[in-house]
């Protein structure tokens, strides 16, 4: 098996069991904004290898207060900035990205070949969609909810609902009532991350 110096490092940190349970399962990520884009990164530093992003929109100027992007990938596909984001952490890591919008008609079929799936939407009739198909087909989802404004940070907590769907977060503060900020949504993201790797390491 060749590594490069990043995968070592996990290989160290991990064991070897551990890091081959990371490296065989395949992540979906729906939703590339702020949750999905700072989940993704997170899952790439903890070991993760095999990810898949879908969303359509292209990085805007807003987007840089709070999502993994910077100002020279303004205009570019999401997806596409995210993808080359994550080689810089590790160039090994497998992303297969897809410009589409998630839809109930294609969520199935987009995400058939992921072992898990991180909702990542902003909108509370997407992230409802998401779990409304993909919870009866066993995947486990990880969700997120109430993550607006700031402060109060103790209160994003790891709700598990399902043996296959936690969603994280206070599951009140609506982003439309109180604008997301970068503090509090990269601890929502982060803690889904962990959420994953905790799954798929016990």
């Amino acid at each position: 098996m060749n590594l490069n110096v990043f995968e070592k490092k996990i290989l160290d940190q991990l064991g070897r069991r551990a890091f081959n349970k990371i490296r065989s399962v395949k992540v979906g990520i729906a939703g590339a904004g702020g949750l999905g884009s700072n989940c993704a990164f997170n899952l790439v530093r903890a070991g993760f290898k095999n990810l898949k992003i879908v969303d359509f929109d292209k990085v805007e100027h807003s987007n840089l207060s709070r999502q993994f992007y910077f100002m020279d990938q303004i205009g570019m596909d999401k997806v596409k900035a995210l993808e080359e984001n994550l080689f810089r952490i590790n160039p090994a890591v497998n992303v297969e990205t897809r410009v589409r919008k998630i839809a109930k008609s294609n969520v199935r079929e987009l995400f058939d070949d992921c072992d898990i799936v991180v909702e990542a939407f902003d909108r509370a009739e997407y992230k409802s969609m998401i779990v409304e198909e993909l919870l009866p087909t066993g995947k486990f989802i990880v969700s997120a909810s109430g993550l607006g404004g700031y402060g109060r940070s103790d209160e994003i907590k790891v709700n598990r609902v399902k043996d296959n769907l936690v969603i994280v977060g206070d599951l009140r503060t609506d982003i439309e009532d109180a604008p997301p900020m970068s503090p509090r949504v990269n601890i929502a993201a982060a803690k889904q991350a962990d959420v994953v790797l905790e799954w798929v390491l016990k």
